[in-house]
């Protein structure tokens, strides 16, 4: 039986909602209070500058408005130097690499720990620990290309609605990163090699 895959990314519309600020969902608020941000991307052809900026700020907020999987440290969308299109960095917590786990004989009895965990949620080690056992904690850096056939073009300027917009655009980026990423995290969730 197969298990359904974890959500990588989601947008917590529930929080935002209850967190109001005058009558405004709290990233609509803090998009227009930042709204000097998004200057650079008025009337660009391409909608990257200010999707970027969207996905920025609503990672900013504390909590954010995209939320995402325990095993995510970060997660970015930015403008590619390269050609202009959008590009991702994700940052993933996974287990030790096959080589390291098919002996124990490269730890030589120094207790090597892997990330610790406190009620589910992976955290760093303390100073302490560190003090005490070694520690190998894994992590895969994910970049890749992003879409850009559903994100909203970008503002002519502050006079349009430019809150919405940035919704939008996070909602496109939150649902093309959660397909790219949600099988990876799914994988690692179950910790067992795929079939072949």
């Amino acid at each position: 039986m197969n298990m359904p895959e974890p959500r990588a990314f989601w947008i917590d519309e529930h929080f935002d909602r209850e967190h109001d600020v005058d009558g405004r969902g709290r990233y609509e608020a803090e998009v227009l209070r930042r709204i000097d941000e998004f200057t650079p991307s008025w009337d660009d052809i391409a909608p990257v500058s200010f999707a970027a900026t969207a996905w920025r700020i609503a990672a900013e907020l504390e909590p954010g408005y995209v939320r995402w999987h325990r095993r995510i440290l970060s997660a970015s969308c930015t403008r590619s130097p390269w050609d202009g299109g959008m590009v991702c960095a994700v940052t993933v917590i996974s287990r030790w690499p096959a080589e390291l786990t098919w002996t124990k004989q490269w730890q030589r009895d120094r207790g090597w720990q892997d990330w610790p965990q406190m009620f589910g949620q992976y955290t760093t080690p303390s100073e302490q620990d560190v003090t005490r056992r070694p520690h190998l904690r894994a992590q895969l850096q994910v970049e890749a290309p992003v879409p850009l056939g559903e994100l909203p073009p970008a503002p002519s300027g502050p006079q349009d609605q430019v809150a919405s917009a940035a919704r939008r655009a996070v909602t496109v980026l939150t649902r093309e990163l959660n397909d790219l990423l949600a099988p990876m995290i799914g994988q690692l969730e179950a910790g067992v090699p795929a079939d072949s």
